[in-house]
């Protein structure tokens, strides 16, 4: 199958900035029929349905957090072996991640409809995806995932913080910046941060109300108060409250009236209300035009994040099809 994406440009503080995903001749869309697997992305998708709204926003994060470290290889779903070191998912920021059994599900039904065909890098890719759609209720199109990723075999809990995941008290700057190493521009971070208009968080990460900030003067009054009162608790460790608590199971752009209304969690999120984005979220936040551009921009950002860092396989030997998501494959016997 053959598509072809429309490029979408944004004009943001005079600049245009493009959110078409740049093409990659490794990857392909409809990439398993070719395969012997045309039932793929379908059994992906079923796994998927299944899944209560909380996984599949965590579905989403899940594949945000393996692209931006790594690349996009499943290397964020790694486990650790007895004699090996710890993996990504034992970093702080990973430790709250949901969806890990969707993933093992799908990679279960797949194993037995297609054996050794599909890559856990290209289900993580299917599956956020879906959940995009389904959590909009199908606002965020269907949209076409480019695939023939192979999985890493390297994950490191070391390779977690600091210059990859961006950390909750991010401004602007390291935002950008961060976003940029990745290949994506300051368009692509204004419109992937919208992901928080679903979930949950973890008290301990909400750094707007945690001392010195406690709270911040830009947050609503009302929502800090609120905010406080949850998490001042012995075992807040495991208290969790809504990202956005109008429409929690909802991905929708809420995010960007709470963002201009000072109601989010993290310092990251209020930076967007600066001045280089602020008109971008204004518009999102505006009208059923600014709406219905943001769920296609989402769309295509999602695409484009999918090309980083994709590992390959053979000849070049990067990556390999994983027999089950959280290990690589034992060694092949001479």
């Amino acid at each position: 199958m053959t598509v072809t994406c429309m490029a979408v440009k944004v004009i943001m503080s005079g600049r245009t900035a493009s959110t078409q995903p740049p093409p990659r001749n490794d990857l392909k869309v409809g990439y398993y029929a070719g395969k012997n697997c045309s039932n793929a992305e379908e059994i992906v998708r079923k796994a998927v349905v299944n899944a209560t709204a909380g996984v599949q926003a965590g579905l989403i994060r899940l594949f945000f957090h393996d692209c931006f470290v790594r690349g996009c290889d499943a290397s964020v779903l790694l486990e650790q072996t007895p004699d090996g070191p710890r993996t990504e998912r034992q970093g702080f920021p990973n430790q709250s991640l949901r969806g890990f059994e969707v993933i093992e599900a799908a990679k279960d039904a797949l194993e037995k409809e297609c054996p050794g065909v599909v890559s856990c890098a290209d289900i993580l890719a299917f599956a956020a995806r879906d959940a995009s759609s389904i959590l909009s209720h199908g606002k965020i199109e269907y949209y076409p995932v480019p695939a023939g990723r192979y999985d890493g075999n390297m994950s490191l809990e070391s390779d977690v913080l600091g210059k990859n995941l961006p950390p909750p008290f991010a401004d602007l700057a390291t935002l950008t910046q961060m976003f940029t190493d990745k290949g994506l521009n300051q368009t692509d971070m204004v419109v992937l941060s919208g992901r928080h208009s679903i979930g949950r968080s973890h008290c301990p990460s909400i750094d707007r109300v945690q001392p010195p900030n406690s709270p911040s003067p830009s947050m609503d009054p009302a929502l800090a108060a609120r905010l406080n009162q949850t998490c001042d608790t012995p075992d807040n460790a495991t208290t969790t409250v809504p990202q956005d608590d109008v429409t929690e199971n909802d991905l929708d752009i809420q995010y960007y009236k709470n963002v201009l209304l000072g109601r989010v969690l993290f310092t990251s999120d209020a930076a967007l209300n600066s001045t280089d984005t602020r008109e971008l979220v204004k518009r999102y936040a505006g009208d059923v035009s600014g709406a219905l551009e943001w769920y296609r921009h989402f769309g295509l950002a999602m695409m484009k994040m999918g090309n980083i860092g994709v590992k390959t396989g053979p000849p070049k030997g990067e990556g390999e099809i994983r027999n089950k998501c959280g290990f690589v494959n034992p060694p092949k016997a001479n």
